[in-house]
């Protein structure tokens, strides 16, 4: 779930996901409680590290590559900014923004853990993710 704690819990997903402007990973936490997986968008070294203090599960870094996905995206971190963000924490790391086959092996090779990708599922959903699926193995 993206975002809502309580349509997290209403719809029993195992898990949510939210941003900078959401509610803090705490709070989040105090309402879903120790069983379900948080996650935290981050966009720099800062906010990486705060993150990194929380219970979250696991934390995101981007926008690794530009995105269109997002109305004001912010600025863009590069294959360098995931290596960076390895160094700062343990957790698992989310590589977002901008993702695509032609670079999600290089985010992965830099220290991420996983992507996560919009746009280049959505031409070709099912041809698109059995190609990443190939590429990320």
């Amino acid at each position: 779930m993206n975002d809502r704690a309580d349509l997290c819990l209403a719809a029993e997903f195992d898990g949510i996901h939210v941003g900078q402007d959401d509610l803090s990973p705490d709070s989040v936490r105090r309402i879903i409680g120790p069983d379900r997986w948080l996650g935290v968008s981050t966009h720099n070294p800062e906010q990486l590290l705060e993150a990194d203090r929380t219970s979250a599960d696991y934390v995101a870094i981007g926008p690794v590559f530009a995105t269109s996905s997002k109305e004001n995206p912010d600025p863009v971190i590069g294959v360098e900014g995931v290596r960076r963000a390895r160094e700062l924490t343990r957790k698992p790391l989310v590589a977002i923004g901008g993702i695509t086959r032609a670079n999600a092996a290089s985010v992965i090779e830099a220290g991420a853990y996983s992507v996560a990708v919009i746009s280049d599922l959505i031409r070709d959903p099912r041809k698109s993710a059995e190609e990443f699926l190939r590429i990320l193995r």
